[in-house]
């Protein structure tokens, strides 16, 4: 089942938020159960709500593979360029125009871990130690993902980056990793499409495998891939759950 609820974002444009959280049909309070957080909220669960009339499809393929796991997705925000804001680490210029990201992705994640992740922990059935904690998106979210693996391993123990936005901030991501101490308990999981790279396939694969490089450096398990046929967009992301999730949870599904 899927339900929705709206938190408070003080800070945030809009300072209110749906969260869309999936819960195992045969949820039971006594039981405790894994948590992915997911950003982009509003595109995992049913098509109605995805920005694209195309979702992940996450509610249909936990629906058939049934697992003790919860899905929390905060949606971002949907005012002007508030989403690439929130889900850039860093300020940068935008590659994509003139303009500037102004990069609130630091206060992001600080919100997520301090206070949506105590909220889930304290509304339903958790295993809140990092060991049982993941973390997903794509694009954007993708390169959020990867940031929040980085920042805050004692919160998640893996991550999934699909199609990530890390050439927007290369540099700032390897500094990023350099100064970290240890991601010996992370497993991080990285693919790139074969459609969306297109001329750029050398480079984007040459980035890729240079930060998998840094994270295993620093003892993270890494699973870089390339997606053959697999595009920007959720029908192709939609495909990659069955390949990222049991990877993340250390099991065969």
């Amino acid at each position: 089942m899927i339900i929705k609820e709206t938190v408070e974002m003080p800070g945030f444009l809009p300072d209110t938020r749906t969260v869309h959280i999936y819960l195992p049909d045969d949820y039971r309070p006594s039981k405790q159960y894994d948590v992915l957080y997911m950003f982009d909220g509003h595109n995992l669960f049913y098509d109605s709500d995805a920005t694209y009339g195309k979702s992940w499809g996450m509610k249909a393929y936990l629906d058939t593979h049934p697992q003790d796991l919860l899905v929390v997705g905060l949606e971002c925000s949907h005012q002007g360029d508030e989403r690439l804001n929130e889900y850039c680490p860093y300020t940068i210029q935008c590659p994509w125009s003139s303009g500037k990201i102004t990069g609130k992705g630091k206060m992001t994640m600080d919100y997520l871990v301090h206070q949506l992740k105590p909220y889930i922990d304290n509304r339903f059935a958790t295993r809140p130690d990092a060991a049982h904690t993941f973390i997903a998106g794509s694009s954007m979210g993708g390169l959020m993902s990867l940031y929040a693996a980085v920042r805050y391993p004692e919160i998640f123990s893996g991550a999934a980056c699909l199609s990530p936005s890390f050439s927007i901030c290369l540099p700032q991501l390897r500094q990023e990793i350099a100064i970290v101490k240890s991601l010996c308990s992370m497993r991080i999981y990285m693919d790139m499409g074969t459609l969306e790279m297109q001329e750029h396939m050398a480079e984007t694969v040459d980035r890729m495998l240079t930060i998998s490089h840094l994270l295993s450096e620093k003892g993270a398990v890494c699973y870089p891939r390339i997606v053959l046929g697999g595009g920007h967009n959720e029908a192709s992301w939609e495909r990659q759950i069955p390949v990222f999730l049991p990877f993340l949870r250390r099991r065969q599904m």
